[in-house]
């Protein structure tokens, strides 16, 4: 096996705006149609005054970020990094549309033994605000033969 194939401290980020297609697209594939992400009326009327992504999809944007960390070992590794999932997700704020979510990935711990590593990852909006954090967990697999 080759030495391990990412760093404590090492990071990797993921930029995106939120759109009224991104979450009617992520409605549609999930099935969770739920008011507070489709029905504008509703949430006119709630104390947020207007539509909300899905939590799931920043889940969904953590994952962009982490298979950025997981690329970087190429084709030729023996190993590949599979993700091994999420712990202590929280969503702290809520993602309206026109939101820009910055997703910030970074390598706490690795264990060698496990052959698993470890980051916190945390997603902001355009003004700063905390919207969600995770801890995830990649797990680096031996490759198959062809």
């Amino acid at each position: 096996m080759t030495p391990f194939h990412v760093s404590v401290g090492e990071t990797a980020t993921f930029t995106k705006t939120v759109g009224e297609t991104d979450v009617y697209l992520f409605a549609g594939i999930t099935g969770d149609f739920a008011p507070n992400h489709v029905n504008k009326a509703y949430m006119e009327a709630s104390r947020y005054g207007r539509l909300q992504a899905h939590g799931a999809l920043m889940v969904g944007f953590m994952s962009t970020v982490a298979g950025i960390v997981a690329r970087r070992t190429g084709d030729t590794s023996d190993e590949i990094a599979l993700s091994y999932g999420y712990d202590r997700i929280r969503f702290t704020a809520p993602v309206f549309f026109g939101d820009t979510i910055t997703v910030d990935y970074r390598i706490v711990a690795i264990d060698l033994e496990r052959r698993r590593s470890m980051a916190q990852v945390e997603a902001r909006n355009q003004d700063g605000v905390v919207v969600s954090v995770a801890t995830h967990i990649l797990a680096w697999l031996p490759r198959q033969a062809a």
